[in-house]
């Protein structure tokens, strides 16, 4: 089963200063955050606060060959999380044919919201990535309990908490 999600916004890690996006589900009930590098951040942050380039970046020309070639993205999918590592897919139709296509998460989440697609998550990922490794992803807690607390920040942030991510 799958729950619809939403891009919260972007922090960093103030730890290892890593760009994280907070994927929130419709309902607010469950967030789930992703550490990314800073090119999909930035790719990702461009398209939040509407910045319009001279030239079009990577996303920007997929979704304008996507266009060209009448390809539709139909939605995508976070669907595996495996040694701190999320995995997405892009589901994809053209000409009545339909097509998936293996992705990183930054990545289909930078194309979902220039296409504005529909972002979903498996309840299985939303599940195993409370149990995220945060020693592995640079956070200093020293044991489960400050681990726990860690999740437990990333959970209840709102979109106020968030700064403006600096490109």
């Amino acid at each position: 089963m799958f729950r619809e999600m939403r891009v919260s916004g972007i922090t960093m890690d103030p730890f290892s200063n890593m760009p994280i996006v907070i994927l929130k589900d419709i309902q607010e009930k469950s967030s789930v955050p992703i550490w990314i590098g800073l090119l999909e951040a930035s790719a990702i942050a461009t398209e939040l606060e509407d910045v319009q380039l001279p030239r079009p970046m990577t996303h920007d020309l997929l979704k304008d060959i996507l266009n060209t070639l009448k390809v539709e993205v139909v939605r995508i999918e976070i669907n595996d999380l495996k040694d701190n590592t999320f995995f997405a897919t892009l589901y994809l139709q053209m000409g009545g044919k339909k097509y998936t296509i293996d992705s990183r998460p930054s990545d289909a989440i930078a194309i979902a919201l220039r296409t504005n697609s529909s972002i979903f998550m498996s309840e299985e990922v939303i599940e195993k990535s409370k149990t995220i490794d945060l020693k592995g992803k640079g956070i200093a807690a020293k044991n489960d309990a400050e681990s726990e607390k860690w999740a437990e920040i990333l959970e209840n942030m709102s979109p106020e908490d968030f700064g403006k991510y600096k490109m």
